[in-house]
């Protein structure tokens, strides 16, 4: 393994996150807020010692698919450590455990939190909070290929352990310069919905927060009713915002470049698109008696169903006292999520797709036994690789969960409480039902249940494997015999 490359690109991990963590220091000063100054301090740290990992430069550049998991793993937990540091050390958050689960919530852009009254906070602390959904939405790896200029072809092994979806290619030929546009769309996404916000009478700060929020689809908010408390103008915008976020964003680009054909022939935007609609025609029918008035019941449906398909978790509603048809719609919404190559979680459309196509054509072989039927999406063939990828990764995802579940469910909370809080962690979502419902937070969990639910976020948001990873012998051993064959080499 390649461990002189993980290293630096850890260090150039610290280095960008103690850049982003002087943005909280300018809100302290706007603010006039004490808290700025341990920003400031866990800002400088993380720079320094981002500086020394990065500053040696590797003897090869060249990293493969299993560095770039291992690079995307520890990166991730590298962000969350010292990104927890600033809301233990301010006392916001007095635990640790409790400090790092938030911090893992918002980076993965889950939105589960602990935080009992979340307007207690200083406003660079919800700052933070909010912006580390951005930095989680696209990805810090991502945004690591598009400014740092990582020299070699192995590019494409960085994003694909850490973008959404069974499959990642590039866009434009160089990796670097897909990355850079998989910015620029988000950015501009993101600045459209702050001025959309602004314009409906929000607040600057509470805009910002939003936006970072719904774009990254993660779902923390500035209030303690989470959107419930504005308009129904912004509630529409944040609706419509959650949508567009959990397209693929493949589909932008072509737009963008007027391959309109490419754009509008790609089968998982349909069927997201579908899928969303249908969801809020039965969530509407069953919940419009409880509300004034027709307007307010579609708001609302489509809000919610929005904010859990697309794995945001924002509410305007208390859906926990809604009838059992429609939270059983947005139970299966959690599973479904966004599209791949999408800021959202969840199992992504495209792998319902192919797993979806994959039984139809077995039940087509039942009957026809010789013939020959390739699997396609948007009009191409997919390779058996994908499919057998897919399978697994159903396989996996089922494991996790399972497992998940059995270790939450020795705290003898009631099933609906354990059942949704593993599905909302796995899935990046944030709130699930009864005692973890979006009236109600995750705080009554012991730190064990909290360190599994962590995992589950950080497991959903690397889709699985790259973690796993690391819990691999074979990895680590492969690693000593390597370094031990490279030092009798030098003897």
């Amino acid at each position: 393994m390649n461990g002189s490359i993980i290293r630096r690109i850890l260090g150039y991990v610290l280095l960008l996150e103690g850049a982003f963590m002087l943005l909280p220091c300018i809100v302290a000063l706007v603010y006039t807020e004490h808290q700025g100054v341990y920003y400031a301090g866990v800002a400088l740290g993380c720079m320094l010692i981002g500086f020394f990992l990065q500053l040696k430069k590797p003897r090869s550049n060249v990293f493969y698919l299993k560095e770039g998991c291992v690079a995307t793993a520890l990166s991730w937990l590298v962000l969350s450590v010292f990104g927890a540091i600033p809301f233990y050390i301010t006392g916001e958050i007095p635990s640790i455990t409790d400090a790092l689960f938030e911090t893992i919530s918002g980076f993965t852009t889950t939105g589960a939190s602990i935080l009992d009254d979340v307007e207690a906070m200083s406003h660079c602390g919800l700052f933070w909070r909010s912006f580390t959904h951005w930095i989680g939405g696209m990805g810090v790896l991502v945004f690591l290929l598009a400014v740092v200029p990582l020299s070699g072809g192995s590019n494409i092994n960085l994003m694909k352990a850490e973008s959404p979806g069974p499959s990642v290619g590039k866009l434009v030929p160089k990796m670097r310069h897909t990355a850079r546009i998989l910015y620029i769309i988000y950015f501009v996404m993101t600045v459209t919905e702050i001025v959309f916000l602004l314009c409906g009478g929000m607040p600057v700060f509470d805009a910002l927060t939003t936006a970072f929020g719904t774009a990254g689809t993660g779902g923390f908010g500035v209030k303690g009713d989470s959107i419930t408390g504005y308009s129904a103008y912004i509630q529409w915008v944040v609706t419509a915002f959650m949508i567009l976020f959990g397209i693929n964003f493949n589909f932008y680009y072509f737009v963008l470049f007027r391959q309109f054909k490419k754009a509008f022939s790609m089968e998982e935007v349909r069927a997201y698109l579908l899928v969303i609609l249908a969801a809020i025609g039965i969530v509407f029918a069953d919940t419009i008696q409880i509300y004034d008035n027709v307007a307010q019941a579609l708001c609302k449906a489509s809000f919610q169903v929005a904010s859990i398909i697309t794995t945001t978790g924002f509410s305007t509603a208390d859906f926990n006292s809604w009838s059992v048809m429609s939270r059983t719609v947005l139970v299966l919404l959690m599973f479904v999520g966004a599209c791949a190559g999408s800021t959202g979680g969840g199992l992504k459309v495209s792998r319902l797709l192919v797993g979806f196509k994959t039984v139809g054509k077995e039940i087509s072989s039942y009957i026809h036994p010789k013939s020959v039927r390739k699997i396609q999406l948007d009009g191409k063939p997919i390779g058996n690789d994908i499919v057998r990828a897919t399978l697994v990764y159903f396989v996996t995802f089922t494991c996790v969960f399972v497992g998940s579940l059995m270790m939450v469910s020795l705290e003898e909370y009631d099933i609906v409480t354990n059942f949704t809080a593993v599905a909302a962690t796995i899935n990046n979502i944030g709130p699930g039902l009864e005692l973890v419902g979006p009236n109600e937070n995750f705080s009554m969990f012991s730190p064990v249940s909290k360190y599994v639910l962590m995992f589950d976020m950080l497991a959903g948001r690397l889709e699985l494997f790259p973690l796993l990873l690391l819990f691999s012998p074979h990895l680590w051993g492969d690693s000593t015999r390597r370094s031990g064959t490279r030092r009798k080499n030098r003897k």
